[in-house]
């Protein structure tokens, strides 16, 4: 069986975070996330999603993110039930995060100075690959990739900045 979510989008309003009474955080975060398909009236549509990032993670997701910061979650849909105060039974989707990455630069849309891109994992590490990696390299590297002029030389090691608009990424 497999039960696997994967979503990039920008968060609707800042986290809120929680401690449940054994002192584990909770945080819970909603993503905008567009439809890859305009309707009818050639309007994009958006799905709002509810996610739950759980201990360390959940910290630095509340830490670091706010709203309108674009993020990715992977993780497992979860169906849960309760009783309204009405009486009736009512049923919640929502995702639990396994991981969480920070898909914009420090500084980008306002974000607070100290907002690490990767991804956070319980202590919180980029792991320096994949989405949200920091594109700046040390000056080493940028003399030894300048140096090297074949195919193997990269394009962006300069680590200047690259402007693409939301329209132009293809998620």
């Amino acid at each position: 069986m497999i039960n696997r979510v994967v979503l990039v989008g920008r968060l609707t309003r800042d986290p809120e975070m929680r401690y449940t009474q054994s002192g584990i955080a909770v945080t819970r975060l909603t993503l905008a996330c567009d439809r890859p398909f305009a309707g009818q009236d050639g309007k994009r549509e958006t799905d709002f999603i509810d996610c739950v990032v759980w201990r360390k993670q959940a910290e630095n997701v509340a830490q670091y993110l706010k709203k309108g910061s674009m993020a990715g979650v992977d993780g497992r849909l979860q169906i849960s039930s309760y009783e309204g105060q009405d009486g009736q039974r009512r049923y919640r989707a929502e995702v639990v995060a396994d991981s969480v990455r920070f898909l914009e630069p420090r500084g980008a849309s306002g974000q607070r100075e100290q907002a690490p891109s990767g991804d956070v994992f319980g202590g919180g590490e980029s792991s320096g690959s994949g989405w949200g990696a920091g594109a700046a390299s040390t000056s080493s590297q940028s003399s030894n990739q300048s140096s090297n002029k074949g195919f193997d030389a990269d394009p962006f090691s300069g680590g200047g900045k690259i402007d693409l608009s939301d329209d132009d990424l293809p998620f």
